[in-house]
């Protein structure tokens, strides 16, 4: 009995595993790399959360939202240009708004609003300055 063309049979598969073992070795060298690799980001992204809750304290609040009136950003311009508190019949001439005594009560409402959302401060009885 010739056993030749079972011994090349048994050489062919042999040569199949072993390229396919060469193959999954490369494959598990490569995923081991990547592996490594995340390990490594996820390490940082756990410093990096660390660090960001530490200083979360230190920052500084968000500055609040003005209400959507468009006079609160023009009041919020007169009070950067202004050098010392004004009231509000003051910022009804830098508004150009007549100083009629329902815009003038109105322009003291909005100057409330702003003190009470911490942006100015009221320095004495009707007068207002920027809160620094």
């Amino acid at each position: 009995m010739n056993i030749q063309p079972l011994l090349d049979a048994l050489d062919l598969q042999q040569d199949a595993a072993r390229a396919l073992t060469d193959d999954l070795r490369a494959q598990i060298e490569d995923l081991q790399t990547r592996l490594r690799e995340a390990g490594t980001h996820l390490e940082h992204l756990a410093i990096t959360r660390k660090t960001v809750t530490g200083l979360a304290g230190r920052l500084p609040a968000s500055p609040p939202e003005l209400p959507e009136h468009p006079d609160y950003p023009r009041i919020l311009v007169v009070f950067n240009e202004a050098t010392g508190p004004l009231r509000a019949r003051d910022v009804c001439a830098a508004l150009d708004l007549e100083p009629l005594p329902k815009n003038i009560e109105g322009t003291r409402a909005k100057l409330k609003r702003l003190v009470k959302l911490d942006i100015l401060t009221e320095v004495d009885v009707g007068s207002f300055t920027m809160k620094r």
